[in-house]
């Protein structure tokens, strides 16, 4: 399926959003509020994520985008690190069964080449087991960045087209981004307090509305989305039109 952008084309919108984008910020400071270590966060953000995966299926959300490791993660404690990797292929190993039975198809985004032989060997055989489900997507951005998504797109564009070089459109680019198999986010939300969106699908969030939470993921649940939710529903989404030309108007 090809995707449109919303610089391109004015996308269809609803009072749920199709592509639901997400920080999953504040593990470590939830921990450590209740006097764990930051491990316990993780563990326990691992949970929170189940959970919003269940939230989405039952509004109908049909892609899910998480942040869970960004390119620029290396630079925390080289223990965190080696934690947060075997998390995730310990989380592969427990979940990858159920995601499948439940209809999600699971897309792992980023530069692998940092990743152990392992890690990449069961994101290739999740992939592959998930690919033909429908009932929802869920990406996880892994040394992912949002720069770095943007030069390696303009790369392998450059070798497939390179008589264009200097014509180059948003449609030539477009099939070549990690994304490109999802429609552009609707509803980007981060939790923990923070208000940025820290190398986060640069490119695909060009017209996303954005909300911020103070919640720390763990406690992130159906009643925190409903409210993101409720805000988004009430948005004015104009993609460069003014009120008057909207339909409602």
């Amino acid at each position: 399926m090809i995707f449109t952008s919303a610089t391109c084309e004015i996308p269809k919108t609803g009072d749920v959003p199709q592509h639901l984008a997400v920080i999953m910020d504040g593990n470590g400071r939830w921990a450590k509020k209740r006097f764990l270590p930051r491990i316990a966060g993780h563990k326990r953000g691992v949970e929170t994520l189940r959970s919003l995966i269940k939230a989405c299926i039952g509004r109908e959300i049909g892609y899910l985008t998480v942040f869970a490791f960004s390119s620029e993660n290396w630079r925390r404690p080289p223990e965190e690190v080696s934690f947060l990797m075997n998390l995730f292929m310990g989380a592969l190993d427990k979940e990858i069964g159920n995601l499948h039975a439940n209809g999600i198809c699971l897309k792992i985004v980023g530069d692998r080449s940092r990743f152990d032989s392992r890690l990449v060997e069961r994101i290739v055989r999740g992939e592959a087991l998930t690919q033909a489900n429908t009932r929802l997507t869920l990406t996880i951005a892994a040394n992912y960045g949002g720069r770095w998504d943007i030069l390696q797109a303009v790369n392998r564009l450059s070798l497939a087209k390179p008589e264009k070089i200097g014509h180059w459109t948003e449609k030539d680019l477009a099939p070549y981004l990690s994304m490109a198999h999802a429609p552009e986010p609707d509803l980007f939300i981060r939790t923990g307090g923070e208000k940025r969106i820290s190398n986060f699908l640069l490119w695909q969030l060009a017209y996303c509305e954005l909300y911020f939470t103070e919640s720390f993921w763990p406690d992130f649940d159906a009643v925190l989305l409903d409210q993101a939710i409720d805000t988004f529903r009430h948005r004015e989404r104009r993609f460069g039109r003014t009120s008057e030309q909207l339909p409602h108007a």
